[in-house]
């Protein structure tokens, strides 16, 4: 007989929580095990579409690190939108998406199939494919992401303990402030184990994981690139307000590391200073151009200047949003969790709990 396929189904207790990052480690840390793995999004949020044929971003992104072939990537069932939200509502849509779930089940699918849950706990229930829902149509065990908020992360982790029970194999606290570790160590993790909680993975908060690219700036704020398009790339840590006089915005940006600077295209003076400490991208409002030696300065030092048709307001806060909603699409930052991973998350104790006995370790 063939041995029974484990699901481990990954959730969160939040929104942007880290859970499509804590999935892309931990399928790389269980690869190195020697395990035979498959992952699955059932319910899709981020799909685009590629010769009519609907791709989940995140399958493609993790499928595609992991060179994991197609016969070890399960099917999105759902894309969740307004179109198929509404769709439901008006009885459109009348699935059975317990039903379709329950084909994961005769899928040849590996020794261990990491599944990808919904957002939160609730997002999905319209459809029956909620975190619960999911894990008891397959039988999966649950890990959840919680981002550190303060002392009181732990009672989200309760509640889940309380609806989930013994599903619930273990939680990883992730993007902890270094001031915070301690606390954690001490304080969090035995309170949690002590209700029955196993945490596996403490990570510490990390500027490179929550940088955006300059890319994804200008995507989400529709600007108009006025040099370096070459540059791209580069990553954005934080954000600086060019507001000040310029001696007050020296002193500022100096203390700032691989920052976006958002200031009027007016303020040539702060946009010359901006240029000549630790900027990797120039953010101008009010449809000012810069004068040619700022662009000229600008193409010198391979730094982006970016123009937008907003307020300064708006842009900041379009750009604080999407350090919130941050993706782990660029190959610096799949190397970044696979490290934090690899040194904060105790796999091992993952198999134990799981009861899986992996081939010996891959060279």
């Amino acid at each position: 007989m063939p041995k029974s396929v484990k699901y481990l189904l990954i959730g969160s207790t939040q929104a942007y929580s880290g859970k499509s990052a804590t999935v892309l480690g931990l399928s790389y840390l269980l690869q190195k095990k020697g395990l035979d793995i498959a992952y699955g999004k059932p319910l899709g949020t981020c799909l685009s579409e590629s010769d009519g044929i609907l791709i989940e971003e995140d399958v493609q992104l993790i499928a595609g690190s992991l060179n994991l072939p197609k016969n070890r990537v399960a099917p999105t069932l759902l894309a969740l939108n307004e179109v198929t939200v509404q769709k439901r509502l008006r009885g459109e849509d009348k699935t059975d998406y317990r039903q379709s779930l329950a084909k994961y089940l005769q899928m040849p699918l590996g020794d261990l199939v990491l599944l990808e849950g919904p957002g939160d706990s609730s997002e999905g229930s319209l459809f029956d494919l909620s975190l619960l829902q999911v894990a008891e149509v397959v039988n999966a065990a649950v890990l959840l992401v919680a981002r550190y908020k303060s002392l009181l992360s732990v009672e989200s982790l309760l509640s889940a303990k309380q609806r989930m029970g013994d599903r619930l194999i273990g939680v990883v606290i992730n993007d902890i402030p270094g001031a915070q570790l301690q606390t954690t160590h001490t304080t969090i993790r035995p309170f949690l184990e002590q209700h029955g909680i196993p945490v596996l993975g403490m990570l510490p908060k990390s500027d490179l994981l929550r940088s955006v690219s300059v890319r994804e700036l200008v995507n989400h704020l529709n600007a108009e690139i006025l040099c370096r398009s070459d540059r791209l790339d580069l990553m954005v840590e934080s954000l600086a307000i060019g507001a000040m006089n310029v001696n007050a915005a020296v002193k500022y940006f100096r203390k700032r590391r691989n920052m976006a600077v958002v200031t009027g295209g007016d303020r040539v003076e702060i946009q010359q200073a901006a240029l000549e400490t630790s900027t990797q991208c120039l953010i101008l409002t009010g449809q000012f151009p810069p004068p040619p030696f700022i662009l000229n300065r600008a193409e010198e030092l391979e730094i982006p200047i970016l123009s937008v048709d907003l307020d300064t307001l708006t842009t900041v806060e379009i750009v604080n949003h999407t350090f919130g909603q941050v993706r782990v699409h660029e190959p610096i930052k799949v190397d970044c969790i696979r490290n934090l991973m690899g040194e904060h998350f105790d796999i091992d104790r993952l198999l134990s709990q799981l009861r899986l006995n992996p081939a010996a370790a891959l060279p």
